[in-house]
């Protein structure tokens, strides 16, 4: 038996409750973002946010309600998604707290930075992956707004490579669930997708599992 909810008839918290529990786990990008000053660095995770298009590369997360983040892109053009690692945990989780305008939250919570590459915002010394991004457009949805930003340059820690490419084991990545929590790296499971050529049945009638 199943409750039937219409967003129509549910207030716009109890809803989104109801959206943040159901679509999990969700990738967490840790933007940093420059202020209007040119000076202040901003750092704030994000938890809707995925890959737009391939090539040409496009990262997106939303910001829901008008944050520093989405001002500070606004106006620079620029920001950088950090991957979340699991070892940063207090740390991201303390950037999300609702500091005054102009202060930086690098320097409030204590999060050493490097100059990134191509762009102004700093990276996340700490985190293994940081994608440099220009903004390529944003589009509102009533009090959220994506932003689509254009990867220029991505930097990747030498560490979490394994065999040329970023093994999930060795990065760790965080993820948010509902409420307050967030979810960890658990059992990692591998299964080949299957030609039509190849194609002979679902794997289980084969007695094959996933």
């Amino acid at each position: 038996m199943r409750m039937e909810i219409d967003p129509r008839d549910t207030s716009r918290n109890d809803f989104y409750r109801l959206l943040t529990a159901t679509v999990v786990p969700r990738p967490i990008a840790w933007v940093s973002t420059v202020g209007r000053d040119g000076a202040t660095a901003n750092l704030a995770p994000h938890s809707f946010f995925t890959i737009s298009a391939v090539s040409p590369p496009i990262v997106q997360f939303t910001s829901v309600g008008r944050k520093d983040s989405l001002r500070n892109v606004e106006a620079s053009g620029e920001f950088v998604v950090n991957l979340a690692p699991e070892g940063l945990f207090e740390q991201i989780n303390d950037t999300a707290t609702d500091f005054p305008l102009g202060e930086s939250e690098f320097e409030a919570v204590g999060i050493a930075t490097e100059p990134s590459r191509l762009v102004k915002p700093p990276r996340v010394a700490a985190s293994p992956v940081a994608l440099e991004c220009e903004l390529h457009s944003t589009l509102r949805f009533g009090d959220s707004t994506v932003v689509f930003g254009r990867v220029v340059h991505a930097a990747v820690a030498e560490d979490v490579m394994a065999d040329g490419h970023p093994d999930i084991r060795k990065l760790r990545p965080l993820s948010r669930l509902g409420k307050d929590e967030w979810g960890t790296v658990g059992e990692v499971r591998e299964i080949s997708r299957v030609r039509y050529a190849d194609w002979e049945g679902p794997s289980a009638s084969r007695g094959e599992s996933s």
